[in-house]
């Protein structure tokens, strides 16, 4: 690599990044943005479509490339890019198109965005769908929402995509994770080095200081992607058993929901004379977080860290979630609300906050002590740098030191060149 040659970034995306539909799309950005700070040049390639709300890359001077998956032409656009860093957006992209990266470009240091471990949210909602089946109308949910990373362990480990994507983190030089809760889980139950793994949570430019006043807020918001199952089924909780709670106490309250992409099933919902208001895309997020009383976030299961409560800890609005929404995020410190674990004590504390205005003034500086300490880009974004930079110095003896990656890589490469080259052969021989 030339010395006078900027360090080249390319991006596989999952998706072309949606930051105001998704706080996945909104984490990439940032994670974005702290390469351009660093003066890094960066070239997208997504094989998906093109979303209504997406970036514009381009103003940012960020090069945009679409690929095809098992397309053998990815080789030679590789090739001629070579970049030097390749981030993999989930590891779906890992798998369909790591081995042409160790082909073309073995000596890119390869880093996984892995937005959340999908295999965790995945074995949840199982958990999820099994306890609804055998108890349907049970409203406390403590026993789901508290086993031991060991019960954890025993419900993702023998099924294939926590397989799959435990070994796509082993493949990567580097693993970025956005909940140190999922850290600790790879690190103590599927024994994955430290080593491979990065802390890279939400980030905020600042912890704003003053806020739209109590007085002048109303009602109760909920905000979310419909495409993402956790937010679909806090929406069917919240429709059937925490806002009828909520109205019967505050029957002039009404509950806003925001959601980018909403199906005929969610509208569907929508209902004035309940309060319950199902209100499509927000073009402005924070604006309508900021005139919001309380965010309501009851997920039953999901992963990761949670999107719409950075949103309203930056907009001053306590939240009301359960132990699945709060994890990972306050680190110990106090929260920014109420963390409830059943239906009745989600609608009991929504109406607390929503009523006394010293315990949601408490909330709302908790929220802010929050952001401040775990979540300003200030920290997190040069960390970031400085921890890929210290890869790429090392980066020949820190794969020998990961020798179940070496072998993963090794052993998966082959098999999905052989498959891929077996697809594009088929292709031809049988075009559309």
């Amino acid at each position: 690599m030339s010395s006078s040659r900027p360090t080249h970034v390319l991006i596989i995306g999952y998706v072309w990044p949606e930051p105001r539909s998704s706080a996945a799309g909104g984490h990439m950005m940032q994670i974005i943005e702290s390469f351009l700070q660093e003066g890094w040049q960066i070239t997208f390639s997504s094989p998906a479509g093109i979303g209504e709300h997406k970036a514009d890359l381009a103003a940012l001077g960020i090069n945009e490339v679409t690929i095809e998956l098992n397309n053998s032409s990815f080789d030679a656009f590789i090739s001629e890019l070579a970049p030097d860093i390749v981030l993999f957006d989930r590891f779906m992209m890992e798998e369909q198109f790591g081995w042409r990266v160790e082909k073309q470009c073995p000596n890119a240091l390869r880093v996984l965005e892995t937005s959340d471990l999908q295999s965790l949210r995945d074995a949840r909602q199982q958990q999820l769908k099994s306890h609804l089946k055998h108890h349907p109308e049970q409203d406390d949910f403590s026993l789901l929402f508290a086993p031991s990373p060991v019960e954890t362990f025993g419900h993702m480990a023998d099924a294939d995509l926590a397989q799959r994507e435990i070994a796509a983190i082993y493949r990567c030089d580097l693993n970025l994770m956005i909940s140190e809760y999922e850290i600790d889980l790879l690190v103590e139950q599927f024994h994955v080095p430290n080593s491979l793994l990065h802390w890279c949570p939400l980030m905020v430019d600042s912890a704003p200081a003053k806020f739209v006043p109590f007085e002048q807020r109303q009602h109760f918001l909920s905000i979310g992607n419909f495409r993402h199952a956790p937010n679909w089924d806090a929406v069917l909780w919240m429709k059937t058993h925490i806002w009828p709670l909520i109205r019967q106490q505050l029957p002039e309250a009404q509950l806003h929901i925001y959601g980018a992409y909403t199906p005929p099933k969610a509208t569907a919902l929508h209902n004035p004379k309940q309060g319950f208001y199902v209100l499509n895309w927000a073009e402005d997020a924070l604006a309508v977080m900021s005139s919001a009383r309380i965010c309501l976030a009851p997920l039953r299961f999901g992963a990761g860290i949670k999107g719409k409560i950075a949103d309203a800890m930056l907009c001053g609005t306590p939240n009301v979630t359960t132990p699945i929404g709060a994890e990972g995020m306050h680190g110990g410190m106090l929260w920014a609300g109420a963390i409830e674990q059943s239906a009745s004590a989600i609608a009991a504390a929504a109406v607390e906050l929503y009523q006394n205005s010293n315990a949601w003034h408490q909330a709302q500086q908790q929220g802010h002590a929050l952001l401040k300490a775990r979540y300003l880009k200030s920290s997190h974004g040069p960390a970031l740098v400085q921890r890929i930079k210290d890869h790429r110095a090392v980066l020949e003896q820190h794969r020998r030191n990961n020798f179940i990656g070496a072998m993963l890589r090794h052993h998966h490469h082959k098999s999905t060149q052989y498959m891929s080259q077996w697809i594009e052969a088929k292709n031809r021989s049988n075009p559309v």
